[in-house]
């Protein structure tokens, strides 16, 4: 997929203001809408401009795709990290993909839109991407975090409002899992009552755990001659080190289970293991004549399967 330099479609500035960005819509429709224009792509033209047109128009978005586009170029090939619109907060709501727009557009604003009705005496909802650490979901806590909200001053220029809030990260959440924090939406009209804020929890990445629903996955390094003899060694868990048996004849690979050691839940998820067997270093002679003594003594071919 390649990058889409919105500000370039438009012709203008990444400084430009609500007004500057209008007028420059305006005089491309002049030039491309295709009922009125003669030029060569006319319709693909005016579908790229109403594209850009889109995201630059408003706020959310437009904040949103400058922190994500800083350091890409048109045409660029482009795949957005998962974390591009962390910690933004959104006035939004699902509303399928644009079929008008590109693929770039749909990967990055496909889910959510502006919700419908603005006339509402109830607040819109908001939502926001938020990362925590995984050892929060084994323990529940309070935590702090910041969001920012795009807004235009009163000269149309783009500009972000911080905010923070004090956070009940429940015990047990999974990836994915939204907490609603009531009240702390936009504001109601007339006098009706705020909307919600909605937090998109994810995981931070974890130096050890990879998270799998509920479950853990785990690279276990084991010696050679643990994976053939079978051992007893120590292993990292969210609770603690445990002691856990490696079988005998154990290939590079194998998945062992630790029931419940996952994130907490009812029932809770496991965490499994992966054996990694590791190879000691050949940086010495010493080591170089035990290797060569294992070669003359096992007689071993790892290629014997293949027919080699």
């Amino acid at each position: 997929m390649e990058f889409k330099d919105y500000y370039k479609i438009l012709e203008v500035e990444r400084s430009a203001t609500e007004d500057e960005i209008k007028k420059a819509y305006r005089k491309l429709a002049r030039k491309y809408h295709p009922d009125i224009s003669k030029e060569k792509g006319a319709e693909a033209r005016m579908k790229e401009i109403n594209e850009a047109y889109e995201v630059l128009r408003d706020p959310e978005k437009r904040a949103a795709y400058d922190r994500l586009g800083a350091g890409y170029r048109s045409g660029q090939e482009f795949r957005p990290p998962p974390d591009w619109d962390a910690g933004f907060e959104f006035a939004r709501g699902p509303f399928g993909h644009g079929a008008d727009f590109s693929d770039f557009f749909n990967t990055l604003f496909g889910g959510f839109g502006r919700s419908s009705g603005a006339f509402r005496a109830r607040g819109e909802d908001h939502h926001a991407k938020v990362f925590i650490d995984l050892d929060d979901a084994f323990r529940g806590v309070s935590r702090t975090l910041s969001l920012r909200m795009p807004q235009l001053d009163e000269q149309g220029r783009l500009v972000m409002r911080e905010r923070t809030l004090q956070v009940q990260i429940p015990k047990g959440i999974r990836e994915g899992q939204l907490i609603r924090l009531a009240g702390q939406g936009a504001p109601g009209l007339g006098g009706g009552p705020q909307g919600d804020l909605y937090l998109e929890v994810h995981f931070k990445p974890h130096p050890f755990y990879r998270v799998d629903g509920r479950d853990l996955y785990l690279t276990l390094p084991v010696a050679p001659w643990e994976a053939a003899m079978g051992a007893t060694v120590k292993a990292p868990t969210p609770a603690g080190a445990v002691e856990v048996r490696i079988p005998a004849r154990s290939q590079n690979g194998r998945k062992l289970r630790l029931k419940g050691r996952g994130i907490p839940a009812d029932p809770p998820g496991d965490l499994y293991l992966v054996l990694d067997i590791v190879l000691p270093p050949a940086d010495t002679e010493q080591a170089r004549d035990l290797y060569r003594h294992m070669a003359r003594q096992m007689a071993f071919d790892p290629r014997r399967s293949l027919g080699v």
